[in-house]
């Protein structure tokens, strides 16, 4: 893996709208955009202005609010398109920093969706890069359901798009088709007829997507086109948060992203999506911090490192102590004298352990913190 810059655009204001029963206000699409170049994502993908009047209307707030990295260098500003001139021409009314032209390379696709062929494909994608030029917008070349498309014809596609002018070309896993060890043998497969870089963008259908983008990554592809929690079509995408954690984490890819404010960020696009976050979400769910099991609550009693391996604070979240029915004695010990201020005996830890597994058992969840100080009592120590 080329580790000396991945660049990742945010796609959650776009593809993360196209989730069923998802719209973002315009305020709430500048706030998400402000939020995201807050942390130090470079580029997003703010809309699709051809839709009409109210998506323009809240592309343009996304240029209106100027949203910059913490460096003061503006977000770049994406709008999305199909090859299509007057989709090019609504994007740029919007003053969008570029464009990202969009066209089905699949054989599948092609024939079925659009009853055309190969050679009509590549004339629509040189028709919307001269209209993006003759709009003064920069353009990445993307190919949908690339993952299920003929090498040949996709490396001739990328081919095309960077002999005129393409900035970049995006590798699109529509379906979530790949896998990782497919992903990686494609990718790298293309490389080697490309001199500008490919972004991944997977879905996550089979639940692969960030194990596909890694993959294109460690191919070669220089990019990443993710959402903050997965939010997208159907299963969603490749989550922002899981992608640069995994990076920074298992490749030691120095990443300029604020990630203790990752849990900050997706909160904002669950309430605005009204998509709440899973509690076992990676990375961002509250339960990546909670222990309960005795031998995990002793061991990161003793060292964090033992079951963690990065620090809640890493990305926004914080430690909890859960006490259950899976609970040990050390836990009640470290409750108490933590976050009680009480110092209780080994022998009150293991008649209260008793009473707490039997509470647990009962009420088939976890006790509150109230219901763990009313057994103490009851013991009368």
């Amino acid at each position: 893996m080329d580790t000396k810059k991945i660049h990742f655009m945010d796609i959650t204001l776009r593809d993360g709208e196209q989730a069923v029963g998802v719209i973002f206000t315009r305020r709430e699409k500048a706030q998400i955009a402000n939020l995201l170049a807050g942390i130090g994502v470079e580029a997003i993908e703010a809309g699709f202005p051809a839709l009409g009047v109210e998506e323009k209307s809240c592309v343009k707030g996304v240029m209106d609010a100027a949203p910059k990295l913490p460096s003061g260098i503006p977000l770049e500003v994406y709008a999305f398109s199909r090859t299509r001139r007057e989709d090019v021409q609504a994007a740029a009314e919007c003053g969008v920093y570029g464009v990202l032209l969009s066209i089905s390379t699949s054989a599948i696709q092609i024939e079925r969706k659009f009853h055309q062929s190969q050679a009509w494909v590549m004339d629509q994608m040189a028709a919307a890069i001269d209209e993006a030029r003759q709009c003064g917008l920069r353009f990445i070349v993307s190919a949908e359901d690339a993952s299920r498309t003929d090498l040949d014809f996709l490396t001739r596609f990328y081919q095309q798009a960077e002999s005129l002018g393409a900035e970049m070309v995006r590798y699109c896993d529509s379906l979530g088709m790949d896998d990782p060890f497919r992903a990686y043998q494609r990718i790298r497969q293309l490389r080697a007829g490309l001199r500008i870089p490919i972004q991944m963008h997977t879905h996550n259908d089979f639940g692969m997507a960030t194990a596909n983008a890694i993959a294109g990554l460690r191919a070669g592809a220089g990019a990443v086109a993710a959402s903050i929690g997965g939010l997208g079509e159907r299963a969603g995408n490749s989550p922002l948060e899981e992608v640069a954690m995994s990076l920074m984490h298992l490749y030691g890819v120095d990443m300029d992203i604020d990630t203790t404010r990752f849990r900050e960020v997706a909160e904002y696009v669950a309430g605005a999506s009204q998509r709440a976050i899973p509690i076992w979400k990676a990375i961002i769910g509250t339960n990546v911090f909670a222990h309960e099991s005795g031998i995990h609550a002793d061991g990161i009693l003793k060292n964090p490192q033992n079951y963690e391996v990065f620090s809640p604070e890493s990305v926004g979240l914080e430690r909890q102590m859960i006490i259950g029915k899976h609970s040990g004695s050390k836990a009640i010990l470290h409750k108490f004298a933590a976050e009680f201020g009480i110092e209780i005996s080994n022998e009150t830890a293991s008649l209260l352990l008793e009473k707490v597994r039997a509470a647990a058992i009962e009420l088939k969840r976890p006790l509150f913190d109230k219901e763990l100080m009313l057994l103490y009592r009851e013991l009368g120590a």
